[in-house]
């Protein structure tokens, strides 16, 4: 069984069991500045699971793209990926626990045809400093399924990660009991640091044994959380039946919900038996064009060609969604993920041109049941070709910098003699400064290579041995110390950008977030309807704003959109929200909306209109989350200040704006 014939039945099968199939979501949420990418199956759900009511019923089914990019040096071992599909069934209110582990064991068993003596379970071992019980409930259900097919079914009390690795399993053992460390679902993690008022609960994953010798390096003893290898997550269960009401204090949810999510690869890689992802049908036919191109073997080459495949998997489905490469944001990862696959290509000893021909590969794999790949496919590969040729440009330029940078090496043409001398040269290749001795090549100077031209280090370094010239003995230290540091700015950078929607769900974001439409209004009526929203980032602290404007606002305009919206929030406007079909909102009713085709199939309409007023001030498409009432943005005297209106890009200015 294919992942394909997988990600259909699955599709199918809870339809038949009274889900609606819905589209998936694009990977960049146009209306959702909380996240940079959509990370998770459950992303797009998440106003209704917090409450709202979804046009197509209690009972949802989807495959879900996701990218998950924080980790994008990480890649590389046979199980994670930037890139990947969640496939997933919600009940909004509706069926609850052992309907849920049911319907996934039928699956698991029935339709995919997994050996469920290699299946293990775990459950949440309960919380009673906060009165949230061991969750026996569905260990009972577990144990009464795997009882069904004879098979053992004993239960174990591990606890944390690190007392699994102390224990290990005991013979029968199958149902395992860990903290919230392990099996609670919040945003935050463990229900100490679930944030008050989000929805939460604990969960119960389902992991596949492959059999693989366990790698003491991860413990002494193997157990299902064990990252050794030999078990691999297939899915998680989310019990959604708490709301943190105060710091230690939860409440049941009057209507529970279920969030379930299992990986597409995950269960195909466990219909093959084999814990490599890499070698399933919607990875493998890249690989195996990779190894026609360069001639190396998977065998061989595994992280390399495991690079490229994911690599190119998220770049083109971020190209389908309609990300392009820059030096900002989406468009950021997006360059990386395209120059980290041309670099260990350009390892593999593909110095032509190739990503033309391996996106249409990729292309392949999903144009029946993603029919906007289909669609897109020619617009796809144009624009990764063109990103390719750019940072191939780069490379050489690279090269010329190690040429620039380093020392040569040359032979005394006059006497014959192997008599070392060595120059350093500028940026026009002219000798600046001559050397009596060879110096060493640094870490420092590796990473400037790396991070300023993309240069592998591996590259730097045979050049380097190549043109007999020696390291300095710490440089993989020093190069790893400079690569730690960039890491680190990147994840304060993506701070409060990566939450995955919940992460807006607090008063500030709503705040600011109903702010950044009423200023896109009042931008449009100083300025005109040419103002089109270009992109725009809310955090705690203030929000920024991106729109098409051919030249500087004046001190005047800028007054004016001040003293618009302020005007605004003091009318209190009431806020309201409506769906619609997309073409209809955009093409009868007028709303407000950037991104045309590349919104879902429905889309949520925010109104903000005073209570009487024959129209809305503001009629716009958006996810949300906003306040219910715009009087509520001046609480504790707070005014809507501008504080700097500047270039963005060409015919594109940024705003950046205050409650304060």
């Amino acid at each position: 069984m294919t992942a394909q014939e997988i990600r259909n039945k699955y599709l199918e099968f809870f339809k038949n069991r009274g889900h609606a199939v819905i589209t998936r979501a694009p990977l960049v949420l146009k209306d959702d500045p909380t996240t940079l990418f959509t990370g998770s199956g459950m992303q797009p759900m998440i106003p209704y699971l917090l409450g709202e009511t979804h046009t197509k019923g209690q009972r949802i089914v989807d495959s879900q793209t996701c990218l998950r990019a924080q980790d994008i040096e990480d890649i590389g071992d046979n199980r994670h990926t930037t890139f990947f599909e969640m496939l997933g069934n919600w009940s909004l209110g509706d069926y609850f626990k052992e309907q849920q582990i049911e319907w996934m064991w039928e699956f698991l068993s029935e339709v995919v045809g997994l050996d469920m003596g290699k299946l293990y379970v775990t459950c949440f071992i309960g919380a009673p400093e906060y009165d949230i019980p061991k969750d026996t409930e569905a260990a009972t259900v577990w144990k009464r399924l795997f009882e069904s097919k004879g098979l053992s079914a004993g239960e174990a009390e591990i606890g944390s990660e690190e007392q699994g690795a102390t224990r290990g399993i005991k013979e029968g053992e199958r149902i395992f009991y860990y903290d919230g460390s392990k099996n609670w679902w919040s945003r935050n993690g463990k229900p100490e640091t679930t944030p008050v008022g989000d929805p939460c609960g604990p969960d119960s994953e389902m992991f596949y044994d492959f059999g693989t010798p366990h790698d003491p390096a991860y413990g002494e003893n193997c157990h299902p959380n064990c990252d050794c290898g030999r078990f691999m997550e297939l899915g998680n269960n989310v019990f959604m039946a708490y709301k943190k009401v105060a710091e230690g204090k939860f409440e049941p949810l009057e209507k529970p919900n279920i969030d379930h999510g299992s990986g597409l690869e995950r269960i195909a890689a466990a219909k093959l038996n084999d814990p490599d992802v890499f070698k399933i049908s919607v990875m493998k036919p890249i690989i195996d064009k990779v190894e026609a191109l360069s001639g190396k073997k998977y065998e061989s080459h595994t992280a390399s060609m495991r690079v490229i495949a994911d690599h190119l998997r998220a770049a083109t489905f971020l190209a389908v969604d309609g990300c392009v490469p820059s030096n900002k944001e989406q468009g950021y990862v997006m360059r990386r993920l395209v120059r980290r696959a041309v670099r260990f290509a350009f390892e593999l000893g593909i110095e032509q041109n190739f990503l033309e021909h391996v996106v249409p590969v990729v292309a392949d794999m999903f144009h029946d049941d993603y029919p906007e790949v289909a669609a897109k496919r020619e617009e796809v590969v144009a624009v990764l070709v063109k990103e390719e040729k750019a940072f191939r440009q780069t490379l050489r330029k690279g090269l010329q910098e190690f040429e620039r940078m380093m020392v040569y090496k040359t032979l005394d043409k006059n006497d014959h003699v192997m008599k070392q001398f060595f120059a350093v040269g500028d940026e026009e290749g002219n000798i600046v400064q001559e050397a009596k001795a060879k110096p060493k090549i640094n870490g420092s100077d590796l990473f400037k290579l790396y991070d300023t031209y993309g240069f592998p280090v591996e590259l730097s370094t045979e050049e380097a041995f190549r043109r007999g010239f020696d390291l300095t003995q710490n440089w993989r230290k020093e190069f790893d110390a400079k690569m730690s540091e960039q890491r680190a700015r990147s994840q304060t950078a993506a701070k409060g950008t990566f939450k995955g929607g919940l992460g807006g769900q607090d008063l500030i974001h709503k705040k600011y977030h109903t702010a950044t439409h009423l200023m896109y209004q009042a931008l449009r009526t100083v300025l005109g309807d040419h103002v089109i929203q270009h992109g725009s980032n809310i955090t705690e602290e203030r929000l920024r704003f991106d729109f098409s404007h051919p030249e500087k606002m004046t001190p005047e305009q800028i007054q004016q959109v001040e003293d618009i919206v302020n005007e605004q929030i003091d009318a209190d406007l009431t806020v309201t929200w409506e769906e619609h079909p997309t073409k209809e909102a955009i093409e009868q009713l007028h709303v407000l909306g950037a991104f045309g085709d590349r919104y879902g199939d429905v889309v949520k309409c925010y109104r903000m209109q005073k209570d009487g007023a024959e129209a809305p001030f503001s009629f716009e498409i958006c996810g949300g989350p906003h306040v219910d009432h715009t009087a509520q943005l001046k609480e504790d005297g707070k005014r809507f200040k501008i504080l700097k209106e500047e270039s963005s890009s060409s015919g594109i200015r940024r705003i950046k704006a205050v409650l304060a």
